[in-house]
C-alpha cells in the first residue's frame, strides 16, 4: 500500500468511525455529511491506483463507488428515498458485475451457483411476508443482482487467482453481509445496533473493492 492509499484509507477510517459514532449519539446532521466521505476516499484510491488491473476494470469499479455514494446520500435524506437509493446501489452492483465478468469472463460453477441461490431463497422466504407489495419487485431484483455480484466475484477469483481478485471477492461477501443485515432490520427483525453492522461491513466492502483495482 503506497503513501497516498494509506492516507486516503486513514481519512476514510476516521470518517466512517465518525459517521457511526454520530449516528449512535443522535447527531444526524454530522452523520449525514460524514456518510459519503469514506466512499469519496475509496473512489480516489481506485482512480489513483497504479498499476491497475485494466482501465476498463478501474472505470467500472470507480462508477460503482460513485453510484454507491449517490445511494448513501439518498438513503440519508430526511424523506424516504429508499426506492431511489436502492436503484443507485443496483446500478453500482451492475458496474461491479461488469468489472468482474470483463476481467475473467462469465463462469457458471454449478455448486457455487447453487450455494448463492440457496442463500437468496432463504433470505426471500424470511423477508417476503414483511416486504410491502409495492417494493417486492425491486427488492427481489436487488437481491438477485447482489447475489450475482457475489457469485461472479467468487468466479473471478477462481478463474484468475490473485490478491486483487481475492480482495474483490471478500469485498463482495461483505457487501452481501451488509445488505442482508439492512434487509433483516428493515423488513424482518429490527435491532438497535443494525447500522453499526451495516455500515462497518459496507465501508470495509467498498474499501476492498477499491483496493482490488491495483494489479498485484
Amino acid at each position: 500500500m503506497n503513501t497516498t492509499t494509506a492516507l486516503l484509507s486513514s481519512i476514510a477510517l476516521f470518517a466512517a468511525a465518525g459517521h457511526i459514532g454520530a449516528r449512535w449519539t443522535g447527531r444526524s446532521s454530522i452523520a449525514f455529511w460524514l456518510k459519503p466521505l469514506p466512499i469519496a476516499c475509496f473512489a480516489a484510491i481506485a482512480a489513483l491506483a497504479s498499476p491497475s488491473v485494466s482501465p476498463f476494470y478501474r472505470a467500472l469499479i470507480l462508477a460503482g463507488l460513485l453510484f454507491s455514494a449517490a445511494g448513501d446520500v439518498l438513503l440519508a435524506l430526511p424523506q424516504d428515498r429508499f426506492a431511489l437509493g436502492l436503484a443507485s446501489f443496483l446500478v453500482a452492483h451492475l458496474c461491479y458485475i461488469a468489472a468482474f465478468v470483463g476481467r475473467s469472463g462469465f463462469h457458471m460453477t454449478p455448486w457455487l451457483l447453487a450455494a448463492f441461490l440457496l442463500f437468496g431463497g432463504l433470505m426471500l422466504v424470511f423477508l417476503w411476508p414483511s416486504v410491502p407489495k409495492q417494493l417486492r419487485l425491486p427488492v427481489g431484483v436487488y437481491v438477485a443482482v447482489i447475489l450475482v455480484m457475489g457469485w461472479q466475484a467468487t468466479e473471478q477469483w477462481m478463474a484468475v487467482p490473485s490478491q486483487s481478485a481475492l480482495l474483490a471477492m471478500l469485498g463482495a461477501f461483505l457487501f452481501v453481509t451488509s445488505d442482508s443485515a439492512l434487509a433483516i432490520n428493515r423488513f424482518g427483525h429490527p435491532f438497535r445496533a443494525e447500522f453499526v453492522v451495516v455500515m462497518s461491513t459496507y465501508y470495509l466492502a467498498q474499501w476492498l473493492l477499491a483496493l482490488s483495482v491495483v494489479q498485484v
